[in-house]
């Protein structure tokens, strides 16, 4: 390790600091993954891709790399807590326009998330009241998932120690749910009151033998992408009591709290339903879309309790979407703050609010765009909709694969020194950012199939289509504002090849 000249000097973005503890942080990190959502709406497909009851193996094992890749984080903040953190990070490592279009991606990823979430919201809005038919009506579910939308980004604007208290009631009540769920359906497994199609849970079920290994790719393409969201933990880690500790334990507390969800739950739903074809078996494609809600009635029954609980079900799935939907609009404002901090963008998106320590203009942004492409594919076309939802997960495997090959780049000077630096620096990152470049070839490969999707164009899936076209769109605008940002492009604000730490840099 060589000492350098200090970094230059980026003024104080005028956040709150001392804001967050790490475990609101890890909250926030959890909450951005919609937990109830993401496992109802992934484990039905799990099973139909052929896993059967080794579902839980891909659960599992999806885990993984994922972990390897939060080591990067951690690793990446504890030298330098920006809250622009890939976009930062990537700048470092690789310069100025590979950190740029980081920075893109990973805004063009909340963006179609948030579509995802605004339509969720709306729809189970209307479930929760018993109102079916106008669930599926696509005007009135538009405009009640965009009113939705504007009162998080609202709620964001307000003050992080606002929304942080919010992702407790949403993520607490979500969390409740699931657990009642699973202790009522393994009860009644053991008490043999299941019914026949119930199968007793066995260790085997968390290891993939004996299936193929086209099977295996379709279902860590699936089960991969349910634990993104966990990294929003480091967004808001200039609010943090501990802002080069805490984040990262708390996005590595993030995803292990995940994993022990998801398994529960899955284990629960697979061993009270089966994998049968028929009646409430998971691999009933009608119940695929939305395995909680199928598994409602028969898990609770009919009774006052059974009652409670399937409206405290869509409870779950409509709070899911509401953090969600804002443990996304904080990260995509902070990410967008910190790059006008850096000079990456006109200063106006870095204007943060004098009272409320928030991101001003870069949450209404966001949230008036997230707004505007929502109403705009919902409209359009709801397999539109659908496709640009799964095409976040292109975008994600990008997102993953610069962040964890950064690492390793920013530190390779420092990886022998010790054993510890060797792994957590070096080794387990690069394991997965080459895991999630091959997540991402393989994805490339399989949306582009003419029906991997809902929508084709010109004989190519729809999601390919969507994703790909949404990254490049983010070249012509870096040379569009490349001459208001010279400085930054010419590598005079964030110096490529150095991590900033306490007023110095650690050359890489």
């Amino acid at each position: 390790m060589t000492e350098a000249v200090a970094a230059p000097v980026v003024p104080a973005k005028g956040l709150r600091s001392n804001a967050l503890g790490m475990v609101s942080s890890t909250v926030i990190g959890m909450s951005s993954t919609a937990p109830a959502y993401s496992i109802a709406a992934t484990l039905g497909f799990l099973v139909l891709a052929g896993t059967g009851f080794k579902a839980a193996a891909f659960v599992l094992l999806s885990f993984v790399p994922v972990l390897f890749v939060a080591f990067a984080f951690r690793e990446l903040n504890a030298a330098e807590p920006d809250c622009g953190t890939n976009f930062t990070w990537a700048t470092r490592a690789f310069g100025s326009r590979v950190g740029w279009m980081t920075g893109w991606v990973v805004l063009v990823e909340q963006l179609l998330v948030m579509s995802s979430q605004s339509a969720l919201t709306g729809r189970y809005t209307l479930l929760l009241f018993g109102l079916d038919d106008l669930a599926d009506n696509r005007a009135v579910t538009t405009a009640i998932g965009g009113a939705w939308l504007l009162a998080l980004c609202w709620l964001c604007y307000r003050g992080i120690e606002v929304s942080a208290r919010a992702q407790w009631v949403l993520l607490g009540i979500e969390l409740t749910v699931l657990v009642i769920f699973s202790a009522v359906a393994l009860s009644r497994v053991y008490s043999g009151t299941a019914g026949p199609q119930a199968t007793t849970p066995q260790w085997d079920w968390l290891w993939p033998n004996g299936v193929s290994v086209g099977t295996a790719v379709s279902a860590v393409l699936l089960a991969v992408f349910i634990y993104w969201g966990w990294e929003s933990s480091l967004s808001v880690n200039e609010e943090s009591a501990d802002p080069r500790h805490a984040p990262g334990r708390a996005a590595i507390l993030s995803t292990v709290l995940l994993v022990l969800n998801y398994l529960l739950v899955t284990v629960a739903a697979l061993a009270f339903a089966g994998v049968g074809e028929h009646g409430i078996g998971l691999a009933n494609e009608p119940n695929a879309e939305d395995v909680l809600a199928g598994l409602g009635g028969a898990v609770f029954g009919t009774s006052g309790f059974g009652k409670v609980m399937g409206v405290l079900l869509i409870v779950s799935v409509l709070t899911s979407g509401a953090a969600t939907s804002q443990a996304t609009i904080m990260p995509a404002a902070r990410t967008t703050l910190s790059m006008a901090s850096h000079g990456a963008l006109p200063k106006v998106f870095g204007r943060v609010h004098p009272k409320y320590q928030t991101p001003s203009v870069t949450t209404w942004a966001f949230g008036l765009v997230s707004l505007a492409l929502y109403v705009l594919l919902a409209l359009w076309s709801r397999n539109v909709l659908a496709d640009s939802v799964d095409a976040v997960g292109l975008t994600i495997a990008i997102e993953f694969t610069v962040t964890a090959l950064a690492c390793v780049w920013v530190f390779r000077r420092t990886l022998l020194s010790s054993v510890r630096n060797f792994l957590l620096r070096g080794l387990l990152p690069f394991v997965g950012g080459v895991f999630f470049l091959a997540v991402l070839v393989l994805a490339a490969i399989a949306y582009a199939k003419p029906d991997a999707g809902e929508t084709t164009v010109f004989g190519i899936g729809g999601v390919a289509v969507i994703g790909v076209v949404a990254i490049l769109v983010g070249f012509p605008l870096m040379f569009a504002v490349q001459r208001a940002c010279r400085d930054f492009f010419a590598g005079r604000r964030l110096t490529r090849g150095a991590v900033a730490r306490d007023g110095q840099t650690i050359e890489s």
